[in-house]
């Protein structure tokens, strides 16, 4: 392909290998941010369409949906929001935030969804569908009979991907732009070839997998060709790049309607073709931004239309579009380059937005500039997260990108089961009630002895936790197997799989909810007194705590000691169960919207927390902690060996702790540098004065796109529930280092 002979290197083209296309293509940038660019006149016309459009869906809540066709690739006329002005072309329908249908997750929820908001489903299509097309959400629910419904019904599972698209599925997306889907639809070919020579179960069930994916690879290019772009060539310049790479990504979310669709990690692979086409005069520098801002404006109209009970635990229902930057290639040289650069300068020249996540791959030795200038932005924007490049680099090779809250993929070589999370601080109370729930009084866990006593024993309490968890975590496996299974049978992702390798690894998340309350728990019946009441059914509803104890949180190891051990513990018990299509086990501490959910229908707890109070936030502390200092060591200290699919740590700082505006960056460089030498692994990161949210909770009209990061998103804090806000203000803001 001529194109190709404008690039370095030889073994990308010999096989699909875009990391070794960036490393033997890229420029590393040293410099500062004195290049940078203003909005050109094209896209700041074009943004003032699109914020006019965002602020009267707020209104509304939802501008239009369109209900005469479903969700899919190719199913759409072409969309444009002001064809004069767009340089990037390409929307999810035929108009700016006109939401998709998808019947996949369930027909009446989604049907009930669009009747909110005043619209109906074409009849017609609601008969066929349910005639012809079996949904995985109706298949799983056939299964989840016995013991996993019962944990769903008491709320000690929930949020489990039967109501939504799992998504967590990266596609190499740069694949289209640098190789053609012509291209790649033969490398399809000439597996499925190598394949049809081995016929047994595992190869007749890739060759079907890969079947789909070549038709869909077509109907990609026919989306594309509405568009008047061909896409079965590779690009041949950065406009083509960004175009093609983003019209692979504009596939993926026609055909999968979920609330997480990372679009990878692209900045250093944009560059070299932005990088080419400055050095040959083809573009100017304004130009250049231009790419990047309208890129940014597409992945800001990205909509979905959900079922209403998603809403309960999925914080400010974000679209959660996570782009990673930055990280290093070795020891010596990062990813930092120019689009790096001009990825961050779109938010000074469209604004603050939840979308898209910008996920910086921290590391100590990133170039200085930059270091100063994210810190600088991160400041300035308030949505801005960090995730422990070195540390994760060790593990996942240099080409990985963070694909949902916190948890790191390979990209194009593997993907990732969604699994939700475990209400851990219901099952130490089924421990203390003998497998009974604390609230309805149903034995739920079989087999569990009653635990006496009017003060409860560490020792007694271990052991019979030990247990429980042995028979939670195998219904838990039991129950992520089965959806898995129904989603690749009845709603495969055939674009985003067709991205990547015929042969991958595959993930599967586990997750656990309500971590620093469960140690706090534990602490105070080891290190405390802890005295029981219990009801006449004799279930415990009360605990009086007589001595005081270490609490999580606060660099005390006695407390951080028992997290570990518990994270551990729970890890050894799901390896112990074998996974669906042998994806590999991992652990989350993220909570997502859980911490309220589940902590309405959690009883009181051992460390004081009341019946129904909402957990703590992902791994943040459940109590007040000392210092900034003393919490980011707490949280080092959990083993991210166990926890491969992220440790999430939402921090609140008063910007007073950073100092004065002159050295602020560089303090908050500082303070990351240190947490993740210590070993932490994901950071949402808030400054912000605590009084300025108090101040947007009694009068939210003052405090237009307010954002915070919170359990892996980005939301606007107006949008959120009462509880919600009342959970975030629950946090310690910390205005001391020590």
């Amino acid at each position: 392909m001529e194109i190709w002979n404008k690039f370095k290197g030889t073994k990308w083209k010999k096989s699909i290998d875009v990391a070794n296309f960036i490393e033997t293509n890229y420029q590393e940038y040293l410099g500062d941010s004195s290049f940078l660019k203003p909005i050109s006149k094209k896209t700041a016309k074009l943004w003032k369409k699109c914020d006019s459009l965002i602020k009267k869906e707020n209104i509304s809540s939802v501008l239009d949906i369109e209900t005469e066709l479903i969700m899919g690739v190719d199913n759409y006329n072409p969309g444009y929001i002001d064809s004069k002005e767009e340089v990037i072309v390409g929307l999810q329908t035929d108009a700016p935030l006109k939401r998709g249908v998808s019947l996949s997750s369930g027909v009446e929820d989604i049907k009930k969804n669009i009747s909110r908001y005043g619209f109906r489903l074409n009849p017609t299509i609601e008969d066929k569908y349910k005639e012809y097309v079996k949904t995985y959400q109706k298949a799983t629910n056939q299964l989840y009979k016995g013991s996993i419904q019962k944990y769903i019904d008491h709320h000690l599972l929930d949020g489990l991907p039967t109501d939504f698209d799992r998504g967590r599925i990266i596609g190499d997306y740069r694949r289209v732009a640098l190789y053609g889907v012509n291209h790649l639809i033969e490398q399809k070919l000439n597996d499925i070839a190598k394949l049809s020579q081995n016929i047994n179960n595992i190869t007749v069930r890739l060759i079907e997998e890969m079947n789909d994916q070549i038709d869909i690879l077509e109907s990609l290019k026919k989306m594309a060709k509405r568009y008047d772009i061909d896409i079965s060539r590779p690009a041949s310049n950065a406009k083509e790049a960004v175009q093609w790479l983003y019209m692979a990504y504009l596939g993926c979310i026609k055909q999968n309607n979920t609330f997480s669709n990372g679009i990878g990690r692209n900045m250093a692979f944009l560059d070299i073709y932005i990088t080419k086409d400055l050095e040959e005069g083809i573009i100017t520098e304004t130009e250049a931004q231009e790419l990047i801002d309208q890129l940014v404006i597409k992945l800001r109209l990205v909509r979905f239309l959900h079922a209403q009970k998603i809403e309960q635990y999925n914080i400010g229902l974000p679209i959660n579009i996570k782009e990673s930057i930055a990280g290093m290639l070795d020891e010596n040289r990062s990813f930092v380059t120019k689009t790096t650069y001009r990825l961050l300068n779109s938010l000074n020249n469209l604004n603050n937005y939840p979308e898209p996540n910008i996920v910086v791959l921290w590391s100590n030795k990133l170039p200085k500039n930059f270091k100063d200038y994210v810190s600088h932005m991160a400041i300035k924007t308030n949505v801005i997260k960090f995730a422990n490049d070195d540390m994760m680099r060790k593990i996942f090779s240099t080409d990985y990108a963070i694909s949902d809250c916190a948890s790191a993929l390979m990209l194009g070589k593997q993907m990732q089961l969604y699994g939700s999370q475990l209400n851990l601080p219901k099952v130490l109370l089924y421990a203390l009630n003998g497998g009974r729930d604390e609230i309805t009084g149903e034995t739920v866990i079989p087999d569990i002895e009653q635990i006496t006593g009017e003060y409860l024993d560490y020792d007694i309490v271990i052991k019979v936790l030990e247990k429980v968890l042995k028979k939670v975590t195998s219904t838990y496996v039991d129950a992520l197997n089965i959806v898995h299974e129904m989603q690749d049978k009845y709603h495969y992702e055939s674009l985003p799989m067709s991205l990547h390798n015929t042969l991958i690894s595959r993930v599967m998340a586990f997750g656990i909810s309500g971590l620093a309350n469960t140690v706090d728990s534990l602490s105070a019946i080891k290190y405390g007194k802890v005295r029981v009441k219990r009801t006449k059914e004799g279930l415990t509803n009360v605990f009086d705590i007589d001595v005081d104890y270490p609490r999580y949180g606060n660099s005390d190891i006695r407390a951080d000691e028992i997290a570990t051990k518990l994270l551990a513990k729970i890890y050894q018990n799901i390896k112990k169960n074998k996974l669906y299509r042998n994806s590999e086990h991992t652990l989350s501490v993220i909570s997502n919207g859980l911490s309220i959910l589940y902590g309405k229908h959690t009883g009181s707890t051992p460390d004081g927390r009341k019946k129904e109070e909402p957990f703590s936030i992902d791994a943040n502390p459940s109590k007040e902690s000392e210092g900034l200092l003393s919490t980011l060591s707490s949280l080092a200290h959990l083993p991210y060996k166990v926890c491969l699919d992220g440790i999430s740590n939402t921090l609140f700082i008063e910007p007073s702790l950073l100092g004065d505006d002159i050295v602020n960056s560089s303090n908050l460089s500082h303070v990351l540098d240190g947490y993740f030498k210590q070993g932490g692994q994901y950071l949402n990161l808030n400054i912000i004065p605590r009084q300025t949210l108090i101040d947007a909770y009694d009068n939210p009209a003052k405090y237009s796109n307010l954002l915070i990061c919170i359990s892996g998103y980005i939301v606007d804090y107006a949008k959120l529930s009462k509880e919600q806000k009342d959970l975030i203000l629950k946090n310690k803001f910390y205005d001391k280092l020590q």
